[in-house]
């Protein structure tokens, strides 16, 4: 494998999971809040940065490079609010987004057609995360500080919650 390939794969692994850290954080805060649909919600997302790692992890060690498990930095434990969580995850999901594109690039600069090709499936991956997390934060503009609207709100993210792992058991039956 490519070294520079190798080397920016192995950064990826890192910010995912960096970013399974960050939100599994994010789940204990609202579980600790009394809000579970969002705990959820957000242990669900961890799952799923992890996924993400190790999908790379893999890759890595097929093509024939040597993938490395890195040692993240602890994520905060405290937030100021819910809104504020949902507008540190979008921001999170667009370095992870720009660090995808950067991947992308030095594919096709070492002509690794290959990753190219897989690293596609994140940019597809990318492109839904940060739209989920916007239309998150349009929903809590949209409530405020209404009470009642968010206590709507956490029931729908515990139903998105589980529809999403509904979704995911059936894929895997699939395969």
């Amino acid at each position: 494998m490519n070294k520079r390939i190798e080397a920016a794969l192995n950064d990826q692994v890192e910010k995912e999971s960096s970013s399974s850290q960050f939100y599994l954080a994010m789940a204990s805060w609202a579980e600790n809040n009394g809000l579970n649909g969002t705990a959820k919600f957000m242990y669900q997302q961890s799952d799923e940065e992890r996924f993400h790692m190790l999908k790379l992890i893999k890759f890595i060690n097929e093509r024939g490079g040597v993938a490395v498990v890195p040692q993240v930095p602890q994520p905060p434990a405290t937030f100021d609010s819910l809104q504020q969580v949902f507008e540190l995850l979008l921001e999170h999901e667009i370095k992870v987004s720009n660090s995808i594109n950067d991947l992308v690039d030095i594919c096709l600069a070492e002509r690794d057609h290959s990753t190219h090709n897989f690293a596609q499936w994140y940019v597809s991956e990318q492109l839904e995360e940060e739209a989920s997390a916007r239309h998150i934060l349009d929903k809590l503009r949209l409530i405020g500080n209404d009470k009642g609207g968010l206590y709507l709100f956490d029931r729908d993210m515990e139903q998105t919650a589980a529809q999403a792992a509904a979704n995911t058991a059936t894929q895997k039956k699939e395969k």
